[in-house]
């Protein structure tokens, strides 16, 4: 099958929208940080601490490497999946091409989830009163919730969630939305995204020198909206960062020639007028920074770095060197490898944005799936 991309694991019915009307499950979009406790919606027991709502993060579908990683959500806060979440899956094949057009996949991949939409998810230390599942413990070296729910409500036995943890996966817990319902708070009023208070940016790099999970994720989903926008025609990316991260890949994707439009970073105290805005996308409402032309949205934290930080800092050499001579003061921290974006987030991003059906993008598409020679490869 011609670029399918599978890798359709956890994430991803609509069982939710009976929830949503009511009332158990806020529909509106992020706002106000009220406070929410979830219950099993059999029995009424308490099932995690209080939460406010934020946007659900970039990597919250994707995989890195084969280590632990750390929870994907911070302590005291929830998000809600729109997608279909958990099994049943169901092949490309079985699907067909109109049905994943309907559920907002437009372009083949491995299989697509049947599970419920509107999963919340939380992390695992604010889960109350549940127990583990015990024929539901399938993983490597931890869980990886392909059996389903896997945590069971204390009180009366219902599932009602599924924890992920093991290697390879943010660790998390996934709010079954047709076991559970909101015990407290109230729907705050939705409100304009305030921007004053991005975080302060994330790092490229650890401190061995790899790139850092979150910059290889948000990366290649913005790589992804890029070409989407891009026309198909080359882009002139500003040096830096942007060119390392996205440089390479454009090149090896798009035609040759000189670059015709332009991107460049536009946000909280920058102002551009390139064709294309590298813009935030606001950590609690899920929102992007508004542009006149076309956005790609990346997630606040890498966009924040990207146009606050400069790792640079030349100042006159000293000793032998040359009178003209300059030098990082301190050393930059290097990576040890070039950037290569993740294909799998990627191909997942790229399938799920209406533009892969114009012939030329799909055929990116297609190209990048099947693992067509490059030289170099852009991807991992």
């Amino acid at each position: 099958m011609a670029g399918t991309g599978c890798a359709e694991r956890p994430g991803g019915g609509d069982a939710v929208d009976a929830v949503r009307r009511s009332g158990d499950l806020d529909d509106g979009r992020e706002g106000a940080a009220a406070t929410v406790v979830f219950g099993c919606a059999g029995c009424g027991a308490a099932l995690t601490a209080p939460v406010s709502r934020v946007a659900l993060p970039v990597n919250a579908h994707h995989t890195y490497g084969h280590q632990f990683l750390p929870p994907l959500m911070e302590p005291g806060t929830f998000a809600v999946d729109p997608e279909p979440f958990g099994p049943p899956w169901r092949p490309w094949d079985e699907v067909g091409a109109a049905e994943a057009e309907a559920r907002g996949v437009y372009a083949p991949v491995c299989s697509l989830s049947y599970g419920p939409r509107g999963a919340v998810v939380i992390a695992p230390g604010d889960v109350r009163g549940t127990a583990f599942v015990p024929d539901r413990g399938d993983g490597c070296l931890g869980l990886d919730g392909r059996d389903g729910p896997n945590l069971a409500c204390v009180r009366c036995g219902r599932a009602v969630a599924t924890r992920v943890d093991d290697c390879s996966y943010w660790q998390a817990v996934w709010l079954d939305p047709r076991a559970v319902r909101r015990l407290t708070g109230d729907d705050p009023p939705h409100r304009a995204a305030g921007w004053e208070a991005l975080p302060e940016g994330v790092p490229p790099l650890e401190s061995s020198g790899r790139w850092s999970p979150l910059w290889d994720v948000a990366v290649s989903a913005a790589l992804a909206h890029l070409l989407a926008v891009s026309a198909g025609v080359r882009v002139n990316v500003p040096d830096g960062l942007v060119t390392e991260t996205f440089g390479p890949a454009l090149d090896a994707l798009l035609p040759p020639g000189p670059p015709t439009r332009t991107l460049a970073l536009a946000g909280p105290g920058r102002s551009t007028d390139a064709d294309i805005a590298l813009v935030p996308r606001h950590p609690r409402t899920g929102e992007t920074w508004p542009y006149a032309g076309e956005t790609v949205p990346l997630a606040a934290e890498v966009w924040a770095y990207l146009a606050r930080h400069h790792d640079r800092r030349p100042v006159p050499g000293a000793g032998r060197w040359p009178d003209d001579a300059w030098r990082d003061d301190p050393p930059p921290l290097l990576p040890s490898m070039r950037f290569r974006p993740d294909r799998r987030v990627f191909l997942r991003t790229l399938a799920r944005l209406p533009e892969v059906r114009e012939p030329w993008l799909r055929a990116i598409y297609d190209r990048v799936g099947n693992r067509a020679p490059a030289h170099p490869d852009p991807f991992w």
